[in-house]
């Protein structure tokens, strides 16, 4: 079996080895990007709900663009909410900055009611695009 095809952006390591988890795995022309939360350098969360939802999408960009991806790669999308009821317009004012315009991925919601001292976490599968697949 071939060893996992690992990607991770610079800083935020302290997060992975505490969890021991890759931030992204590449297979094939598909990447599988773990749930990136809004954790700081230290992988402490940000406190303030919606700096916590940008941090998140701004640590879900740094993953990508180490695989040379972007948003627009992205095909599949879930997120987990604590409170959903109460978190979801913020959430999507700062979704739809980063996902940009139609046609939209796919995309799952999910209310849960753990996330490891986190409030929010997405969660993405994106296509790798040609040139990003060159031999590295």
């Amino acid at each position: 079996m071939a060893k996992r095809d690992a990607v991770f952006p610079a800083g935020r390591q302290a997060l992975y080895e505490k969890y021991l988890y890759s931030a992204a795995i590449r297979s094939g022309d598909f990447l599988f990007v773990s749930g990136q939360v809004g954790s700081r350098e230290d992988g402490s969360p940000e406190p303030d709900f919606e700096k916590q939802v940008q941090l998140a999408f701004d640590n879900l960009a740094a993953v990508l663009k180490a695989a040379g991806c972007t948003f627009d790669d992205v095909v599949d999308v879930t997120t987990f909410h604590t409170d959903p009821a109460t978190q979801f317009e913020t959430f999507v004012a700062i979704r739809r900055k980063a996902i940009g315009d139609p046609p939209y991925p796919n995309w799952t919601a999910v209310g849960v009611n753990w996330l490891a001292g986190f409030d929010f976490e997405i969660k993405v599968i994106a296509r790798i695009p040609p040139s990003a697949l060159a031999p590295r």
